[in-house]
């Protein structure tokens, strides 16, 4: 099965680095012009670069904080402005602040939550107006299986992403009738900077719970995203795919 996007323009928030720079890269790689958006915009830029020199598509950098609403609103026009058209969002923009319940702070919840899903929601309401009016788009929001399992110390992490699957849902059922998808993709472990700073010791327990016993690469999540956003998932919206390696099941 070959995934054929070309002629598609895609908008990925939070890839300059680790999973979100691999999405970009595989929907690039099968011919999407790309929007890459993070916080910082030398960095954007650069891994804008670097997508169109590797694939041979348009890919454009732009600065954005999507814990801000109007910057939401505005990245979404600037690439419709520029590129014409936006075909594909995929909200994978999102941060942590963990911490046990008693010991949470107040901007700590507001920050997950304001990145994670009030981010999301603002991205979505400002794709949605013209893939409505062209009758076609594909939405892909990142969650975790932390918002489907829960887990000590975050729960404002898996708050933002339990709201961000409900989110997805309801979107699929308001804005199918208008030829556009909402999916959720929903993150095992997986091997990014993040995991890499843990003493080896902790890096093998987790694998080992893990019933594929390793942990996820970014390519793995790329990969379902790639698929949820091409003609070969015509026929799927307002579902969670959790990509865990058996972890939740």
């Amino acid at each position: 099965m070959r995934i054929d996007l070309s002629g598609k323009v895609a908008l990925v928030t939070g890839s300059t680095r680790g999973i979100g720079r691999a999405i970009a890269d595989t929907l690039a790689a099968a011919g999407a012009d790309v929007a890459v958006s993070g916080r910082d915009a030398a960095r954007a830029d650069a891994a804008a670069a670097e997508i169109a020199a590797a694939h041979g598509v348009t890919a454009r950098g732009y600065a954005a904080d999507v814990g801000e609403v109007a910057q939401c609103t505005a990245l979404v026009e600037a690439v419709e402005r520029d590129f014409g058209r936006l075909d594909v969002l995929v909200n994978n923009a999102g941060l942590t602040r963990d911490n046990l319940i008693m010991r949470l702070k107040d901007e700590d919840w507001d920050t997950v939550i304001n990145t994670n899903l009030r981010g999301a929601f603002a991205t979505c309401r400002a794709a949605s107006r013209g893939m409505m009016k062209r009758r076609a788009g594909r939405i892909v929001n990142l969650a975790s299986v932390v918002g489907l399992m829960g887990n000590k110390g975050q729960t404002n992490y898996a708050a933002s992403k339990a709201g961000l699957i409900g989110l997805t849902k309801s979107l699929a059922k308001e804005l199918g009738s208008r030829g556009v998808a909402a999916n959720v993709v929903a993150p095992g472990y997986i091997d990014t900077d993040m995991t890499a700073a843990m003493p080896a010791e902790a890096k093998a327990a987790l694998s080992s719970s893990i019933p594929l016993e390793r942990l996820g690469t970014p390519a793995d999540i790329a990969g379902m995203v790639a698929f949820l956003a091409s003609d070969h998932a015509s026929y799927i919206t307002g579902q969670v795919f959790v990509v865990d390696g058996g972890l939740a099941m």
